[in-house]
């Protein structure tokens, strides 16, 4: 649940005017993660960040009709040489689907989770497919960013994805050990991330991580909740 379906607009009118003018500009030249496939584990652990074939979380606005589904499949894409986790996210409005993500997902060694890129479709109520908020690390100058550090701590910054004008966004960590209430349970123990993207830095969104869960709650610009109302797993299929 990378990207709210309102804010999913929004980068897509950037990344059509951008597409016109040729080479992205200000581009970060300083940021050069080294990805090294010897480096990336197979499974991901992560506590804040597990993905575990088979499970399924639903999200569901405290007020209105959005929900979201995200399951993790038993899926896999090689991405810079790094076998992924594909993680599928479905987002609907009332009971139309209005988005569907593949997102892909690897840890590194010492315990990060990385994200490499997404596979998505908007669907528009006039019928048509957009695929604008597509990209793929490692290519058209894509590069992978940071989803969960492997020791989170107050203060840390990093980037969570970047591929210039298209998706630019950033977390930082704002508090550890935080109590959090949503449908599905009530935890003391929460991990605070403060996101944001430098295509609409003006505005933030918060979430909140539990060990061993992964996100529960999720606001957006400061009130628009989404939060997690139920967890299942089951054995996983081939066709996730």
């Amino acid at each position: 649940m990378r990207d709210s379906i309102r804010r999913h607009a929004a980068l897509v009118a950037l990344a059509l005017l951008s597409g016109c003018s040729g080479r992205p500009k200000n581009v970060d030249e300083s940021y050069a993660p080294t990805i090294d496939p010897a480096r990336f584990v197979a499974a991901v652990d992560n506590p804040y960040f597990p993905l575990v074939p088979g499970t399924t979380l639903v999200y569901e606005a405290a007020e209105g009709e959005e929900r979201v589904e995200v399951t993790v499949t038993a899926e896999t894409k090689v991405v810079m040489g790094i076998t992924c986790t594909v993680v599928r996210s479905r987002e609907y409005e009332g009971e139309r689907l209005a988005e569907e993500t593949l997102d892909w997902y690897a840890q590194d060694a010492d315990g990060a989770v990385w994200y490499f890129g997404e596979d998505t479709k908007a669907y528009g109520e006039d019928g048509k497919v957009s695929t604008d908020g597509s990209w793929e690390a490692g290519q058209h100058g894509a590069l992978p960013g940071i989803t969960m550090e492997a020791a989170p701590a107050i203060g840390d910054a990093y980037r969570e994805e970047y591929y210039p004008e298209h998706a630019e966004d950033r977390g930082e960590i704002l508090d550890v050990g935080v109590s959090v209430t949503v449908p599905y349970g009530t935890y003391d123990n929460a991990l605070l991330i403060r996101d944001w993207t430098d295509l609409e830095p003006d505005t933030f969104d918060w979430k909140y991580y539990v060990p061993t869960v992964g996100l529960v709650l999720e606001v957006e610009g400061g009130s628009h909740r989404i939060e997690l109302v139920t967890v299942t797993t089951e054995a996983p299929t081939a066709g996730g």
